[in-house]
């Protein structure tokens, strides 16, 4: 943990605002460690021990390690975002044991009731794969209904690739590449269905916005606690500030995934224009 603490601390001298914890399962954290290192405690270090550091991110939570102690510390550290990343791969029961996933789709539901009354204004992404050997229609159609009713705020869907020398290649029922087209483009209109309501749902709200710059049209763009870095949208800022800096933005309109923003105020000056850094 002091490696990590150390490295956060030099970045913060080099004027980083905001820090990504990123892992293959970032919340197994500190069990190969001796005493109690946990994700939850190197969050609660990072906000006290380096707080230049302004926004702390989570990309990549495995469902079944979500923690009280963990979702306690989203919900209370300023510093760290009201944002989980948590890929769940599907919401069929079947297909859940045959990817050797550790929950049930009811076990999922619970899960997500459980952080959202924990963390009530939590940002949840999520991942989802169609056309793993085996899925049926039903599959799909289950899988569309979880997305309507639960509301994710990101989603990503991915099309099952057959990997040579895996277990999931010599399965039977491998779902033909066309079909697999078809699945992802029926669930991705219904995420975007979803995500134009959620986006909407902000209008008028006043949000803390990381500026990163202008986009190749000359516009002013950054991003929301809400929106990690290059796999969500983006919000698009009326007004004057600089890459690097923290404002607060008036959300005025909405997109299917990006927001369109007025700045109100500037509530940071970076000494550098460094802004993301990933751990």
């Amino acid at each position: 943990m002091d490696d990590v603490l150390g490295e956060a601390a030099s970045l913060a001298r080099e004027g980083t605002v905001e820090i990504c914890l990123i892992a293959q399962d970032l919340t197994a954290y500190g069990r190969d460690l001796a005493g109690d290192a946990s994700l939850a405690r190197l969050l609660r270090a990072l906000a006290g021990r380096v707080p230049e550091v302004r926004w702390l991110r989570l990309l990549y939570a495995y469902p079944a390690s979500v923690t009280e102690e963990l979702l306690e510390v989203i919900a209370d550290e300023p510093a760290v975002c009201k944002y989980l990343d948590m890929p769940l791969q599907h919401i069929s029961d079947r297909l859940l044991r045959t990817m050797r996933r550790e929950r049930s789709g009811d076990a999922i539901r619970r899960l997500i009731d459980r952080i959202r009354d924990a963390v009530p204004a939590i940002a949840l992404r999520t991942s989802f794969i169609v056309g793993f050997p085996g899925e049926t229609e039903a599959d799909v159609r289950e899988l569309c209904a979880f997305l309507e009713q639960t509301e994710f705020d990101h989603v990503g869907v991915f099309r099952y690739s057959q990997e040579e020398n895996t277990p999931a290649a010599a399965l039977p029922d491998q779902v033909p590449e066309s079909v697999k087209a078809e699945r992802w483009d029926r669930v991705m209109a219904v995420q975007a269905g979803v995500a134009r309501r959620r986006t909407t749902a902000h209008r008028g709200q006043i949000a803390e916005v990381l500026v990163e710059g202008r986009d190749t049209r000359g516009r002013l763009v950054g991003r929301t606690r809400g929106q990690a870095p290059e796999i969500d949208g983006r919000i698009y800022l009326s007004g004057n500030a600089q890459a690097g800096d923290l404002v607060q933005a008036r959300i005025v309109g909405a997109k299917t995934y990006d927001l369109i923003g007025e700045i109100v105020e500037s509530s940071y000056d970076p000494p550098f224009d460094t802004s993301l850094t990933t751990l």
